[in-house]
């Protein structure tokens, strides 16, 4: 099987893809959706993968974004269905998780992320530490210290800033959003994080399809295992809620920040 990627933008690219290729990357979104639902961190594995698979950066950024809307959009829904998430509550949310997502898109074709790079894995590291050792994270809500509308206005515009900029660790920057600013228990928090993730996914999506830089049949495939794990995983928030999402959480954060550095440092 011979697919063939061919953009106004990206010229004279062609990449050959076998079925055994394909097949594994349609496995790692299966992973991916699955994970993500529960602690965010898919594209730890997406990501890699589509540029081991010969992708350029910026298309496997932009084909990643594709498959991960898959993921984002079915565990949103699965939330929605089964009450966790009034989405009447959160307009003003997503809408500033777009802007943000889109902003973040543009401007990280401008400015040098390097800084950010630097200091990305030990805040995931702090995140880590925050669920592992806080006393709040639980089931049960807790002292709101934001509004809808001052969370909406802040933390969801600025972590949408940073998912369209960078992108490692928001449905984690979302999900500690919720549950320390809005006080949120950890399941209704990873809910909610998964809509906004969904919305800055479709705004880095149209920006980088703007851009010509999306592999659209190949993000299409793996949109497909995206959401059948995403479903998986969604099911397992709602029935299994702290038990399962806080090891993942922890686990994630600490993986991510691993790769992270070593990348800086050139190790693989």
């Amino acid at each position: 099987m011979l697919f063939l990627l061919n953009t106004k933008r990206v010229q004279s690219l062609a990449i050959e893809l076998s079925l055994e290729i394909i097949s594994l990357l349609f496995a790692v979104a299966i992973l991916a959706g699955f994970i993500d639902a529960i602690a965010g961190g898919g594209g730890l594995l997406t990501i890699p993968a589509l540029m081991w698979a010969g992708l350029p950066p910026t298309v496997a950024l932009g084909t990643n974004k594709l498959q991960a809307c898959g993921g984002s959009f079915f565990a949103s829904v699965y939330f929605v269905r089964k009450g966790r998430v009034v989405l009447a509550e959160m307009k003003l949310a997503i809408l500033c998780a777009f802007i943000g997502a889109a902003l973040g898109t543009i401007a990280v074709q401008l400015i040098d992320i390097i800084y950010l790079e630097m200091i990305l894995p030990f805040l995931m590291l702090a995140i880590g530490g925050y669920f592992l050792f806080s006393k709040k994270i639980s089931e049960d809500d807790c002292h709101q210290l934001l509004t809808p509308a001052v969370f909406a206005l802040t933390a969801a515009l600025g972590v949408g800033l940073y998912d369209g900029f960078f992108g490692p660790g928001t449905g984690s920057f979302f999900a500690l959003a919720f549950v320390s600013l809005s006080g949120y228990g950890l399941a209704k928090a990873t809910a909610h994080a998964k809509v906004l993730n969904f919305s800055t996914n479709i705004a880095s999506l149209i920006f980088f399809a703007l851009g010509g830089k999306v592999f659209w049949t190949l993000g299409a495939i793996m949109l497909v295992g995206q959401a059948m794990g995403a479903t998986l995983g969604s099911r397992l928030v709602v029935s299994k809620g702290t038990k399962m999402i806080k090891p993942l959480v922890v686990c994630m954060s600490v993986l991510m920040s691993v790769k992270l550095l070593s990348s800086q440092y050139l190790l693989f």
